[in-house]
């Protein structure tokens, strides 16, 4: 049996969540087994069918995690926390019991991207460039320097890569995820350490059986890693 399925709204959040899958070290837990799934109707597919895309899954995964963003997913009136654990709620009835997760990010998932590391501008290939990355946000609006976070981190992203003529694209979110220090975040919460949490999780429940949904409850080891 494998550890996870992780379904999320759009190929950028499967780029960055599989690099960061792919540093175990980093994130402090044991290499696991996961398969990522991208919902075709994106942030309310998610809000509104994850339990349905990911219930033919039970029998194949131990656990099962949801991403996605809050903006955009049609439920904003909803504070990000509550949200999840509706859905949450869904993914324990449909069959996942207590191994299910969701992480809703909010706003969305660039917050993660404005971190304090000093390889964000590198990554996104401002390089030596003057003024420097956080000072031509601050200048043109997107990040005013009282503010620990853009306010529209897709905007500030957004802002700064077409100012050096450079496309969004999922490499980008990989590449950012897969070299950037995940010490000193104020907020990539939701994202690093919704999926650190999960994976650890993992770790620590590898020893028991989940059984079928409604079947009967067996003791004993599963079959482990």
């Amino acid at each position: 049996m494998n550890d996870l399925a992780v379904l999320v709204a759009d190929k950028n959040t499967e780029a960055a969540l599989a690099a960061l899958l792919a540093r175990p070290r980093a994130l402090g837990i044991r290499p696991i087994t996961a398969k990522i799934f991208v919902h075709p109707r994106r942030d309310p597919g998610c809000v509104n069918e994850a339990h349905l895309f990911l219930r033919p899954f039970v029998q194949e995964y131990r656990h099962a995690l949801v991403v996605f963003d809050h903006e955009g997913s049609g439920r904003e009136e909803l504070p990000a926390p509550e949200l999840a654990a509706a859905i949450r709620e869904r993914l324990e009835e449909s069959g996942w019991r207590e191994h299910g997760q969701a992480i809703v990010i909010a706003p969305e998932l660039e917050v993660w991207v404005w971190s304090p590391s000093p390889r964000v501008a590198q990554c996104i290939g401002w390089g030596d460039r003057e003024p420097g990355l956080r000072d031509w946000l601050a200048d043109a609006g997107h990040w005013p320097m009282n503010q620990a976070k853009p306010r529209r981190p897709k905007e500030a992203l957004e802002a700064a890569l077409r100012e050096i003529r450079r496309p969004r694209s999922s490499a980008l979110y990989s590449e950012l995820a897969a070299g950037v220090s995940l010490r000193g975040h104020d907020e990539p919460g939701e994202v690093v350490v919704g999926v650190t949490e999960q994976a650890q999780t993992i770790g620590v429940q590898r020893s028991q059986v989940r059984r079928p949904y409604g079947g009967p409850r067996h003791g004993g080891p599963d079959d482990g890693l």
